[in-house]
């Protein structure tokens, strides 16, 4: 895929007066919350302050004062259906998506409205690899409506899941062409999914690419955790240690296990055996901590720690096979067999494979996965040869 990366880019405040202005703001409605509850709009205007915290500032606290909101609600509102749909939003952002079904059922019996319904509906669908030929006529009608960067965006997520990948950098750049606000959030966002699209979905990753885009989403936000730590992985990737040191350690006290994980990592390539082994530990309490309270939520880059540099195969198996009951996407998929061959559990490998296979052999995505190579008959004759 070739074509000119994006030049000119939308003003937008200040990445620390935002986060300043947004703590200031998020204060401010869990305060309206407590002295006047039944205020309208309060509680979904915290979750969606809460979700940023925790999606763009890697603040995993957010995701238990949202688990406190549902259930406050809960207990003083519940027969509202905005109740429900409150609750059924938090239930999907913790991949409790069982739960997050439950809880749009409850919505629908006291009275919630079907768009509403078939909107979260439909996102659950997008997060778990189901009905997506519906869930992508659904966001393209939508995005095409309202030209919005927050319906561009999941639709750009969604093409590049199915392979789409030529379309799905096209609906980003549109969203990032048609955005007209301030904020630096949602652009900070986007940025980082092209940094995604390029870096991890291709078929053949553009790493640089992929850096200009992750410091492009650091620039709108610094204290973007996640970019920052998409981007420090691609400095480990060219030993270039000390940039992904700086990267991190600046928000290393921000309590996403991503982030000493990734320390430990530089640490170890330089051979720093004993701050790797402090970062390292720090990493699997901070995992562990999180799993014990949001398991579905942190099993798949828990699985991920565990295969490197946690060094625990077992725990990787479970948490992968775990994530994968949960929600089966095809990155899920690709991350058990990860883990199964890892473990060299041959019967698992076959059992993955034809069920990849079945659900996303169909899509552009699979074509470009390692699965579909893994997944050839030679390859599944040769299954023998692990070592």
């Amino acid at each position: 895929m070739t074509g000119t990366m994006l030049t000119e880019f939308p003003a937008a405040t200040a990445g620390e007066l935002a986060v300043r202005n947004h703590e200031s703001f998020l204060n401010r409605c869990w305060y309206v919350l407590r002295r006047w509850p039944d205020r309208p709009a309060t509680a979904e205007q915290i979750l969606d302050e809460e979700r940023r915290r925790s999606d763009l500032l890697g603040d995993t606290s957010a995701l238990d004062r949202l688990g406190t909101l549902a259930s406050e609600l809960h207990a003083k509102r519940p027969s509202s259906p905005d109740t429900h749909l409150i609750a059924a939003k938090v239930a999907s952002l913790l991949h409790r998506f069982a739960a997050a079904r439950e809880h749009l059922d409850n919505s629908a019996q006291w009275g919630a409205a079907e768009s509403d319904i078939s909107r979260i509906r439909r996102s659950i669908e997008q997060a778990v690899g189901e009905n997506l030929p519906a869930v992508l006529a659904w966001r393209q009608e939508i995005a095409e409506t309202t030209e919005a960067l927050q319906d561009l965006v999941p639709l750009g997520a969604l093409l590049a899941d199915i392979g789409e990948f030529e379309e799905a950098n096209r609906t980003y750049e549109r969203a990032i062409r048609q955005y007209r606000d301030l904020s630096p959030f949602a652009l900070a966002w986007v940025c980082f999914q092209m940094g995604v699209l390029w870096g991890e979905a291709m078929p053949a990753p553009d790493h640089d690419r992929a850096a200009f885009w992750y410091r492009q989403a650091i620039a709108y936000l610094p204290g973007y955790a996640r970019a920052r730590v998409h981007l420090a992985e691609l400095h480990l990737e060219t030993e270039e240690y000390d940039a992904a040191e700086d990267l991190l350690l600046s928000v290393v006290d921000n309590g996403d296990p991503e982030i000493p994980w990734r320390l430990a990592q530089a640490m170890a390539a330089q051979r720093r055996a004993e701050e790797a082994e402090r970062y390292c530990k720090a990493a699997q309490t901070a995992f562990e901590t999180l799993l014990s309270r949001h398991e579905l939520a942190f099993a798949d880059h828990a699985a991920e720690f565990y295969l490197s540099i946690g060094a625990d195969i077992g725990r990787a198996c479970h948490l992968a096979r775990l994530n994968l009951a949960n929600r089966p996407t095809l990155r899920a998929f690709e991350l058990a067999h990860k883990a199964a061959r890892a473990a060299c559990d041959k019967n698992s490998i076959s059992e993955l494979l034809m069920r990849a296979r079945a659900q996303w052999g169909a899509t552009k995505a699979f074509a470009c996965s390692p699965l579909s190579e893994h997944s050839s008959p030679s390859t599944s004759a040769n299954l023998g040869a692990l070592p």
